[in-house]
């Protein structure tokens, strides 16, 4: 009985062994998806009040492991009975995040500027609806960026047994979330860790010098991860396109593969951009004519 008792740890210790090791594999293949992720997420999580950062993060973060709750499953069962599923979900979710990236840009470089009273009028409306909108815009892109995770991760175990496959994609998952959202929360409290270090020194010494860096940085970090963000957002999309559709493989093979993703992503954004703004204006002419 005894003997049959440590013959079961023995089996589950291995089997622990085994997860362990190709977590390891998998996390290590998925960490470029991963920092395009981090880069992704920390531009969607900023632009709010200070009192509203924390909690519209943790809204995000739950959307997120909820995500990963329905991918994993799916994924899995796809992957055994429907494989092809994948690509094309894969593919679509590219198309999107295409779609974010490429608008971004062109708001970036042809957006009106906005007078001052405008400007004021926007930012007394309610925020409530906006709030749920980015929050809303933010677990959609993550949906797709989870998705890649994920299958990138079980990509790295298909040559294990079931079980494996099983525990390495979740483990995966929940160190992608809590990684990621935990560096974005660091991120966007910044400010505030420089405040509180400069009023805990009076303003003087070295640390109130390191607290109005962090304080100074912050609004840097925020711009930069916006540009990465979006950068990001195409060749994420790229990726997903010149790794999935076997024509968009072979063309201009002779490129930097970064130039490539980039480009790939880039043209589908606009497509889907223009695709998307003539539906628009389609739609606004049927309603009038209503």
């Amino acid at each position: 009985m005894a003997s049959g008792f440590f013959s079961v740890l023995d089996d589950v210790a291995a089997l622990m062994d085994d997860v362990a090791t190709a977590s390891k594999v998998a996390t290590q293949k998925t960490a470029g998806i991963l920092g395009d992720d981090l880069a992704v997420n920390a531009e969607k999580a900023t632009g709010f009040l200070a009192s509203r950062e924390l909690p519209v993060l943790w809204a995000i973060s739950k959307g997120s492991f909820i995500n990963k709750l329905i991918i994993v499953p799916i994924a899995l069962l796809l992957n055994a009975f429907f494989p092809i599923a994948i690509i094309a979900a894969l593919v679509l979710g590219g198309g999107y995040l295409a779609y974010e990236g490429v608008e971004k840009i062109i708001e970036f470089l042809f957006h009106r500027s906005k007078k001052g009273h405008e400007v004021i009028e926007q930012n007394e409306e309610h925020n409530s609806e906006s709030e749920k909108e980015k929050i809303r815009s933010a677990i959609t892109t993550d949906f797709i960026l989870s998705l890649e995770i994920v299958i990138i991760a079980l990509g790295a175990v298909l040559d294990k047994s079931l079980p494996i496959q099983i525990i390495t994609v979740a483990v995966v998952s929940i160190l992608a979330t809590v990684g990621v959202y935990g560096l974005v929360a660091l991120i966007v409290r910044m400010d505030d860790a420089g405040y509180k270090l400069i009023k805990r020194s009076d303003d003087r010494g070295l640390l109130s010098a390191l607290g109005h860096l962090l304080v100074k940085s912050l609004p840097v970090v925020i711009k930069v991860l916006g540009v990465v963000g979006t950068i990001a957002l195409v060749l994420v999309s790229g990726g997903i396109f010149i790794h999935n559709i076997e024509y968009l493989h072979h063309i201009l093979s002779h490129w930097p593969l970064l130039a490539r993703e980039f480009a790939a992503g880039f043209i589908a954004g606009l497509l889907a951009v223009g695709v998307v703004t003539a539906g628009k204006k389609v739609f606004s002419l049927f309603k009038r004519a209503q």
